[in-house]
């Protein structure tokens, strides 16, 4: 009877911390798209829109981690799906972007705004990953591992995104820009194939 008490309260435990992730993330990647997006048009750099955008679609998976917790694990596999479906348009949009962009050679403006917003990215995203595979780990969620997947991803696409700047404010490569962006497109895809499969690293315990 303890240990059913107990399992209950660790349960109620990762589910409010669950909880709380999913609102900073929320939070943190409004902020993150907003600027980004805002910054990205003023400076017409293709990478920047694409990386708000996705900070805006890390939202909807929050928002879809928020729902799966209220509703139960009996809605975990049509979460899963959701956020699958959340990483292939942004998949879409970039790629459309990025090639448009390398056609016309739209050389984008340098930004620093954007430079700073993908260096600080860089330093929060992967301690927000890391703690929410530790309560998809204890709740056993294929569609919250997948979530902290793309929160994962949230820091690729920072790393490329800042290198793809700072090759363009240094060196004026224009081409950086874009070709930045489509290195990200295969790697997203494949997280949101993956995800629609249900084929997460906790299929195989590996959460951590």
């Amino acid at each position: 009877m303890q240990v059913l008490i107990n399992a209950t309260v660790d349960n109620e435990f990762n589910i409010r911390r669950g909880r709380t992730l999913a609102y900073l993330t929320i939070i943190w990647n409004s902020l993150e798209g907003l600027i980004a997006v805002g910054a990205g048009i003023v400076a017409g750099s293709i990478a920047l829109v694409g990386f708000g955008i996705d900070s805006v679609i890390e939202v909807s998976s929050g928002a879809i981690i928020l729902w799966r917790l209220a509703s139960g694990e009996h809605r975990e596999r049509l979460a899963l799906r959701l956020v699958g479906f959340s990483f292939l348009a942004l998949t879409a949009y970039i790629a459309f972007d990025a090639v448009k962009s390398l056609w016309l050679r739209e050389p984008p403006e340098t930004t620093y705004i954007g430079i700073g917003i993908a260096a600080l990215s860089l330093v929060v995203m992967p301690i927000l990953a890391r703690a929410k595979r530790k309560v998809a780990a204890n709740l056993n969620s294929a569609a919250m591992h997948a979530d902290s997947r793309q929160t994962d991803l949230c820091a690729y696409l920072s790393a490329i995104l800042l290198g793809g700047l700072i090759l363009n404010a240094i060196f004026g490569w224009w081409w950086a820009d874009p070709a930045a962006a489509l290195v990200m497109v295969p790697i997203i895809a494949k997280e949101g194939v993956d995800a629609l499969r249900g084929e997460t690293c906790c299929d195989a315990g590996d959460c951590d």
